[in-house]
């Protein structure tokens, strides 16, 4: 009966048409602060004094670094849970239930996800920056789970991920009213910074890194959203025969998160475990009301 109600309440709700009409009054001018933050942030280095981009870049961010994974810190656990939503194998299940019930949402949602997947190698690949641990005596400042010193600081791949899920989320179920619009927007924005700066707490990333992924992320759900403005190539999946595919692939997804569960145990991987779980039961009974 619980899940014939949510199903149902969902259902009235027509999610996906409100998140049509929202995405429709998403306007490309929101593409020029973020650019020319970038511009601006990469022609600052460029013309700067010093010959070695790393160095420069490291260096002129250390004291910031080492004050936010400071203060960061003093909450490891809280530091490590949020720093998990960055993870697109545990954020994801978080708004699977959309996939069903608002096809356009993870249509911008597939698409951002694959030009930030390509942003971030080129970048990483162009500018090699090596984490802090590799830069960094590790007893200096604090590392809170693996500790990471490869050449792929910048861009924070965690926080491209997060800023651009929450921003999609943001104007797809963006309020009419304005009050309502400006607590929404607040929450999300304090969501944004909270799982992005936990990339600092966690000694993983510098403070640039975390600030250009996001500004990345916000660029890509944009052009993700404007780019299925008037297509709807994800609408088959209202079509309920497909769903034993689905119960499959969230079986899979479930299994895998079970073994972060056996390796870590954090909490937010319950969280995430649970929403397949409760998304796996609504499509269920979806599928077996219709035979």
């Amino acid at each position: 009966m619980l899940l014939r109600n949510q199903l149902e309440m969902i259902n009235n709700f027509e999610l996906d048409t409100l998140a049509i009409d929202n995405f429709r009054k998403v306007k490309l001018w929101l593409l020029i602060p973020p650019f020319l933050l970038l511009i601006s942030f990469f022609l600052f280095f460029s013309f700067s004094k010093g010959t070695n981009f790393v160095d420069e870049y490291v260096e002129s961010q250390k004291t910031l670094f080492y004050f936010l994974n400071s203060n960061l810190s003093e909450y490891p656990n809280l530091q490590f849970n949020l720093t998990q939503l960055g993870d697109a194998l545990i954020l994801y299940p978080l708004v699977i239930i959309f996939l069903f019930y608002a096809p356009r949402l993870w249509q911008a949602l597939l698409t951002s996800s694959i030009i930030t997947l390509i942003v971030s190698a080129v970048l990483k690949n162009i500018f090699a920056v090596p984490r802090p641990a590799a830069m960094f005596d590790n007893d200096s400042f604090v590392i809170v789970g693996k500790t990471l010193s490869g050449h792929t600081s910048l861009p924070s791949g965690h926080s491209m991920t997060a800023i651009m899920t929450i921003t999609i989320l943001l104007y797809a179920f963006m309020p009419k009213k304005n009050f309502h619009k400006i607590a929404w927007s607040l929450l999300l924005l304090a969501l944004g910074l909270l799982i992005t700066f936990s990339r600092v707490g966690v000694g993983a990333h510098y403070p640039f890194d975390v600030i250009i992924g996001g500004t990345i992320g916000y660029l890509a759900a944009i052009i993700g959203i404007k780019l299925n403005k008037n297509v709807g190539w994800l609408n088959w999946i209202k079509n309920k025969r497909f769903y034993p595919i689905f119960m499959l692939i969230l079986l899979i997804w479930a299994f895998l998160i079970v073994k972060k569960i056996v390796a870590l145990n954090l909490p937010i991987f319950y969280l995430s475990l649970l929403s397949l779980v409760i998304t796996f039961f609504i499509i269920t009974n979806a599928y077996v009301k219709r035979n």
